[in-house]
């Protein structure tokens, strides 16, 4: 079995009998972030430590944007042409049925992404760089395609050209849920992740086929919760924020706890 299969098998076994316990602008990463921090096991904790030195850094909050932050860095605009894509995944169905040749063409999406920067941060052969380099990503992108929008299935960009009214002003709806949304409960991130925290996580839905490819299921998740987040009229009223603020504080909880499990099992001792 391979590596990544074998992390994956594992990750779903994990996540099926762990006890009942979400792209995002800075904050909601910055929340997945610590909520996984909140949940490393020694192992993983102390091998997170150091890869981070290596960019005198300390949390996993700290590198959390850092996928979004590169494409304002002239040193790495190759870089960011080149992952780019991997932040989102566009299905080509309402039944948000993942499709790999027609929904993730040539590996260049994110349920593609997860997997990858998973096999090269479980291998000590790769260089701390690389691996420090995959980290990154990884902390992102899981949080990423729990952003509903960073899975859909619509011809509007990800709702990034469906404008909607919100708290007087106009705006796209991916906006309302890359930060919009969650800002309006006036939190900063440490805040808003011991907040979550201290609600617990609710049960995750049973792992469905195929079993080696569990971001695959992150993202159908994702998809089917765009199906309802479309406003009546274009506009985000008072009660669809009372609606779709805990749809996206579920999801972020589901990131964090997902991305410890990632991270625990692809950073056992050896």
């Amino acid at each position: 079995m391979s590596p990544v299969r074998r992390i994956a098998t594992a990750l779903f076994v994990a996540l099926t009998i762990a006890p009942a316990a979400q792209a995002w602008g800075p904050l909601g990463h910055s929340v997945v972030a610590e909520l996984a921090q909140r949940h490393l096991s020694p192992a993983a904790e102390a091998e997170v430590a150091h890869l981070l030195a290596l960019d005198h850094t300390q949390s996993l909050a700290d590198i959390a944007s850092w996928p979004d932050e590169i494409r304002n860095d002239p040193a790495q605009q190759a870089l960011w042409k080149e992952t780019r894509p991997l932040h989102y995944i566009d299905f080509r169905d309402p039944s948000c049925v993942y499709v790999p040749p027609r929904d993730c063409k040539d590996g260049k999406c994110v349920v593609a992404a997860i997997p990858h920067y998973i096999a090269i941060l479980s291998d000590r052969s790769q260089s701390d760089t690389a691996r420090l380099q995959a980290l990154k990503f990884l902390v992102h992108f899981i949080g990423d395609i729990h952003q509903p929008l960073h899975a859909g299935y619509r011809d509007d960009v990800g709702g990034n050209t469906y404008q909607v009214q919100f708290q007087g002003q106009g705006m796209n709806l991916h906006r309302v849920w890359d930060s919009g949304l969650l800002g309006t409960r006036g939190l900063d991130w440490k805040a808003y992740a011991k907040m979550l925290d201290a609600e617990g996580f609710a049960p995750l839905p049973p792992p469905v086929a195929p079993l080696d490819n569990p971001a695959a299921q992150w993202a159908e998740e994702s998809c089917q919760i765009t199906h309802d987040i479309y406003p009546s009229g274009h506009k985000i009223d008072q009660a669809y924020i009372d609606a779709e603020l805990p749809v996206a504080d579920g999801r972020l909880r589901d990131a964090g706890r997902r991305l410890a499990e990632v991270l625990n099992i692809a950073l056992q001792n050896g």
